[in-house]
């Protein structure tokens, strides 16, 4: 009996397609998030310990924590809030990151990048135009903030410093400057137990996204980790900074001009950290104090190298940590601790963090180029 090939009753069954592309993809983008993941479990364990030993249930905390950060529509608008300066902080520290800088003085770019744009608007507001206004408040907050943290890359390529240091150092400077200025040239006369900048007319200040008791400070947050994973991933600019972000040597023999990147890169960084400040001013204080050194350029390092310095990452890590951080105050009302105790847990996660960081590359399951049997 002979059977037609062309026979249509007869059905050929073809080899399934292989799986092993779809499980590459997956297992490279799941390290981060699974070692990211367990970081923060192992540090709130940690962290537990120390609740403990002050004699407080770990389990109320973390109760707390919740419901201070998202327990309520309330709740969840303060952490976006709070969430609004860590997104543009932790850029601060992502960006450099890519070009293997570790750069940590993001906190001097804020306080600068608000007197810049407090000094800005001391000639303009109630004069000219409020839309025109706020955007010359915030290029100069990013001009200044771009030269302060762009000095450090220029000390790192053209005299050898270290960025880390020179950068923290470089935050001490720019605090005392600010505390010179509101404290001085910049003071309002009105401003006796707080030393001020005169404060920003009601119409001039950064108003809220509509429908929520949210500024739009969030909304240029997410706007700068998306354009800034754009300038990273899709553009040659970023493709030469991480090519000599993962070897100096070779960008140099390459031909790239590893000196403009770093300068333009950390000034990149620093400009947006100097938004962060422009909006502390124009959304939150209405002027430029001693409150603009809150720690949010601090707590913006913990932000990027939770998210591994991916700017899309940043914007959940951010909202994260800010629900932490607006958790605070309700801690401390609810079991007598000090509102610092969400310092000392952002501590703890850091420590564990840096620890966890020896582990990425050491799986097997989320590296397929050791994958040995086919699927």
């Amino acid at each position: 009996m002979t059977i037609e090939a062309n026979d249509p009753a007869i059905v050929i069954a073809e080899k399934p397609a292989s799986l092993r592309p779809v499980l590459k993809w997956i297992a490279r983008r799941a390290e981060p998030v699974v070692i990211g993941l367990a970081a923060i479990l192992i540090g709130l364990a940690l962290f537990s310990f120390f609740i403990l030993a002050v004699g407080k249930s770990p389990a109320t905390l973390f109760q707390l924590m919740y419901t201070g950060g998202f327990g309520s529509w309330f709740s969840v608008q303060n952490s976006l809030s709070r969430a609004a300066p860590l997104l543009l902080t932790a850029l601060c520290v992502a960006l450099p990151a890519r070009l293997g800088l570790v750069i940590i003085g993001g906190e001097g770019a804020v306080v600068l990048g608000g007197v810049a744009a407090a000094a800005m608007a001391l000639p303009l507001a109630g004069t000219a135009p409020v839309f025109l206004t706020l955007i010359l408040m915030a290029i100069a907050a990013m001009v200044v903030g771009g030269i302060w943290i762009g000095l450090a890359g220029f000390l790192r390529h053209y005299r050898g410093v270290n960025e880390t240091i020179s950068s923290l150092l470089l935050s001490y400077i720019a605090i005392a400057l600010m505390n010179q200025f509101v404290e001085g040239l910049l003071r309002d006369p009105a401003s006796l137990n707080k030393p001020s900048t005169r404060p920003l007319p009601a119409e001039y200040m950064l108003g809220n996204i509509p429908g929520m008791d949210v500024h739009w400070g969030l909304v240029i947050g997410v706007l700068a980790c998306v354009v800034s994973w754009i300038v990273i991933e899709a553009t040659s600019y970023g493709f030469a900074a991480r090519i000599a972000g993962g070897n100096v040597r070779a960008a140099q023999i390459q031909g790239l001009p590893v000196g403009k990147l770093i300068a333009g890169f950390t000034a990149l960084a620093g400009s947006f950290a100097g938004l962060a400040g422009m909006i502390e001013v124009a959304a939150v204080q209405g002027s430029a104090n001693a409150s603009l050194a809150a720690g949010y350029g601090y707590t913006g390092i913990l932000v990027a190298f939770l998210a591994r310095h991916n700017p899309l990452a940043i914007i959940p890590v951010a909202i994260l940590l800010g629900g932490i951080d607006a958790s605070g105050g309700l801690i401390q009302r609810r079991m007598g601790l000090p509102d610092a105790t969400v310092l000392v847990l952002q501590g703890t996660l850091f420590i564990v963090i840096l620890f966890c960081e020896t582990f990425y590359g050491r799986f097997k399951i989320f590296n397929p180029d050791l994958w040995k049997r086919s699927l």
